[in-house]
């Protein structure tokens, strides 16, 4: 393994001391930072998506997303675009495996009273606006498959703030049919389904 260097806080060396030795590469280490925005153990915060328990293709493709600079919403422009800018493949594979194995547990920050709502909307889709359920990509658990993210126990904040952005024209580049469904949902079904979700695992 390579010697770690001197960490500016003590916890990040011992996120990356987990890292194993076929995953430290020099660009891994420099992508210790990770943990300054997402957390000690990436279970994330309501601006900065929970890493731990993401989809192991979902989180490399993001990452190469933010480096080739196509994932556009804000936060994604002022954090991310930096932080990635010399983030090699292997590193950006890397990290997703390392996050990916990480256990998961749920925010358990949104509106109790929406979640029923939330619930039916994510098994059953939206018949009004002839779009398909949440469940057929994202699974009935919201566990996420491959290179579909999983949604289940994300942040509430989080999801309600990424769903919104569908229909204001961010992530243009991202693959159909997500574009075509968020931007149908109202203010009303996205609160409901960010707090469905947020009790997820």
């Amino acid at each position: 393994m390579i010697k770690l260097v001197r960490s500016k806080i003590a916890i990040l060396a011992i996120v990356s001391s987990t890292i194993p030795s076929w995953a430290m590469d020099l660009d891994t280490v420099k992508f210790r930072n990770c943990t300054w925005c997402h957390g000690e153990s990436a279970q994330g915060y309501a601006p900065a998506p929970r890493l731990a328990g993401q989809t192991e293709r979902y989180i490399e493709n993001q990452l190469l997303s933010f480096r080739a600079h196509t994932r556009d919403n804000p936060f994604s422009k002022q954090y991310m675009w930096d932080a990635t800018a010399n983030l090699s493949s292997r590193s950006a594979h890397d990290l997703a495996i390392y996050f990916s194995t990480l256990t998961p547990k749920a925010a358990n920050d949104g509106d109790k009273e929406l979640a029923n709502a939330g619930r039916t909307l994510y098994e059953n889709g939206n018949p009004d606006a002839n779009t398909v359920a949440c469940a057929v990509c994202h699974g009935p658990n919201a566990q996420g498959i491959r290179d579909i993210p999983r949604l289940g126990g994300l942040s509430y904040y989080y999801l309600k703030r990424k769903l919104e952005q569908w229909g204001e024209g961010y992530h243009a580049a991202a693959k159909s049919p997500m574009p075509q469904i968020a931007s149908k949902l109202s203010a009303n079904q996205i609160e409901a389904l960010a707090s469905y979700l947020s009790f997820g695992k």
